[in-house]
C-alpha cells in the first residue's frame, strides 16, 4: 500500500471546496458521537449567556458590570473597579487552560466552545430549515430569485436578524439592567445611544456568524496562527490515517490496493471552514470532529472499521505509541495550576469598602479659636460587601482630635457619597501630625491616614 508522510505541523495555506458556482461553499449538516458532544458542550453555555442575564438574588443581578456604581457583581460577590486586575488575571488564567488544551487535544476549544464557531452552527441550522439541504442550497446557488425561494431567503435573514437583535440584547443587559432596557424599548423610549449600540452589536453578530462565518476562523483568529508552535508529535487532533486510506479510489474503481476512503467528499462538505483534511493538518482546521461523523458513517455502510478520519496524534497515525502524559504537557498544567491558585487567593482579598480622603486644598488650616485649628476634607466611602447600608466613622485618636461630620454614613441609595469633614485640633501640637480615619461597616473594617496641619509652613 503507498505510504504517504503525514505533515507534522499545521499549514497556513488554506484550501476551500467551493460546492457552488460562485465559489460558495454549503455546509452539510452532519450526525455522531462528536455532534452529540458539541451540543452537550454548547447547550449548557448558550442557555448560560441567554439566561444570567435575568438571573437576579436578592433584587441584584448574579452578574453585572455597573459603570454608575462603579461595582462588579460576580455572582453574587461584589468587587470594585479597583479589582478589576483579578478580572485580567482570570482571563490571563483562563487562557493558560486554553493552552494546555492546545498540547493535549489541538483546537477543541475553537470547535466545541468558541462563540464564534457556536453561534455559526445556530445560523447554519437556521439556514438548513429555512433554505433546505447543503446540496439543494448549492444547486439553486446563483440562480435568481423567486417564488417560494425568496420567501425562504427573506424568512431566513429575519430569523438571522432576530437571533442577532437578541443576542445583542443579551450581552448589553449585563451592563445595563436588563428588565428596565426591555421596558425602554416596549414603551418606545429608549435612548438614541442604546438604539445605536443595540444595532452595532447586532449588525457584527449577524455579519460575523452569517455572512463571514469560517473568514474569522481562517483569517481573523489568532489561535490558528501559533497553534503550530503548540502542538507536537503527541498532540490529539483531527487526522485523516493515509497509510490506511490512500489510494483513494470510490467503489466503482476500486482494486486490491485502494485505500478505504471512497474519495465521498463528505468530509469535505460537513467541514465549517471548508477544508479537505485528507491534505493534512491546517490552521483553518478547528477540531469539531464533523469529518469524523461524517466519515464514520459512510465506513458503518461499507462495513469497514471506523476511524479513517480521527482524534490521533503523529505518533499513532505512524503506528507508534504516543503518551498522554509528558514534560510539555505537565508544564503547562503547572503553570495553568500556579495561575488559577493566584486569581483565587485574589478573589479572597477583595476589599468590601473604599474609602478615599482629599484635603480641601483651597483653605488648608482654618482658625477656630486662639487654641483650636481645624483641617478641611472631603471623604469618599464606597461599599461592596453583601447587605453593606451604613457605615460608621471615627477618629482613631479621639481625645487629641474632634471629628465634626457625619459618624454614620447611609449607603442605601447608592454605594458610593462624598462628604465632608473637618477635623480640629490644638494649635500647640506638632507642625504635621498623621491622624487615622475609622471605616466600619458590616463587618467589614477599614481605615486610613491622612497628615493634620497646625499652621501653613
Amino acid at each position: 500500500m503507498q505510504k504517504i508522510p503525514v505533515r507534522q505541523e499545521p499549514t497556513a495555506a488554506i484550501s476551500v471546496t467551493p460546492f457552488a458556482k460562485d465559489g460558495k461553499f454549503h455546509v452539510r449538516l452532519t450526525e455522531g458521537r462528536f455532534q452529540n458532544i458539541r451540543r452537550l458542550t454548547t447547550w449548557p453555555l448558550i442557555a448560560l449567556f441567554f439566561g444570567l442575564a435575568w438571573v437576579q438574588i436578592d433584587g441584584q443581578p448574579i452578574l453585572f458590570f455597573s459603570f454608575e456604581q462603579r461595582k462588579i457583581t460576580l455572582f453574587g460577590s461584589a468587587l470594585s473597579w479597583h479589582d478589576l486586575p483579578l478580572l485580567a488575571g482570570l482571563m490571563i488564567a483562563g487562557s493558560t487552560l486554553l493552552f494546555f488544551m492546545a498540547v493535549a487535544w489541538g483546537r477543541v476549544w475553537c470547535g466545541f466552545a468558541c462563540p464564534q464557531s457556536i453561534w455559526t452552527w445556530l445560523f447554519i441550522r437556521i439556514e438548513t430549515l429555512t433554505e433546505g439541504r447543503a446540496s439543494h442550497r448549492a444547486k439553486f446557488e446563483g440562480q435568481p430569485l423567486t417564488g417560494w425561494r425568496l420567501v425562504r431567503r427573506v424568512v431566513k435573514h429575519l430569523l438571522w436578524i432576530a437571533l442577532a437583535l437578541l443576542t445583542a440584547a443579551t450581552f448589553t443587559g449585563y451592563f445595563v439592567p436588563i428588565r428596565e432596557m426591555l421596558a425602554d424599548a416596549l414603551q418606545l423610549n429608549m435612548s438614541m445611544t442604546m438604539v445605536g449600540w443595540l444595532a452595532i452589536m447586532a449588525a457584527l453578530t449577524y455579519a460575523n456568524a452569517g455572512l463571514v462565518r469560517e473568514k474569522i476562523c481562517l483569517h481573523a483568529c489568532p489561535y490558528s496562527r501559533f497553534q503550530s508552535v503548540m502542538f507536537d508529535q503527541n498532540t490529539l487532533t483531527v487526522s485523516y490515517d493515509t497509510q490506511r486510506g490512500e489510494p483513494r479510489a470510490n467503489r466503482r474503481n476500486s482494486s486490491e490496493n485502494s485505500g478505504d476512503c471512497v474519495d465521498c467528499g463528505l468530509c469535505v462538505q460537513v467541514c465549517p471552514t471548508g477544508i479537505d483534511i485528507r491534505d493534512g493538518l491546517q490552521a483553518a482546521c478547528i477540531d469539531c470532529g464533523a469529518c469524523i461523523d461524517a466519515c464514520d458513517t459512510v465506513m458503518d455502510k461499507l462495513q469497514r472499521p471506523r476511524g479513517l478520519i480521527r482524534f490521533a496524534s503523529e505518533q499513532q497515525l505512524e503506528g507508534k505509541s504516543s503518551p498522554f502524559l509528558r514534560a510539555r504537557l505537565a508544564g503547562y498544567a503547572a503553570i495553568m495550576l500556579c495561575a488559577f491558585g493566584v486569581v483565587a487567593y485574589g478573589f479572597t482579598e477583595t476589599e468590601g469598602l473604599l474609602v478615599e480622603i482629599r484635603r480641601d486644598r483651597t483653605n488648608l488650616v482654618t482658625r477656630l479659636d486662639q487654641d483650636t485649628v481645624c483641617n478641611l476634607y472631603r471623604v469618599k466611602v464606597e461599599g461592596f460587601a453583601k447587605e453593606q447600608t451604613l457605615v460608621n466613622v471615627s477618629l482613631a485618636q479621639q481625645g487629641q482630635y474632634q471629628l465634626h461630620g457625619p459618624t454614620e454614613i447611609d449607603l442605601r441609595e447608592s454605594n458610593s457619597v462624598w462628604l465632608p469633614y473637618r477635623i480640629c485640633g490644638s494649635e500647640g501640637g506638632a507642625q504635621n501630625t498623621a491622624v487615622e480615619l475609622v471605616f466600619n461597616g458590616n463587618g467589614v473594617q477599614t481605615s486610613k491616614a491622612t497628615t493634620f496641619l497646625t499652621r501653613l509652613m
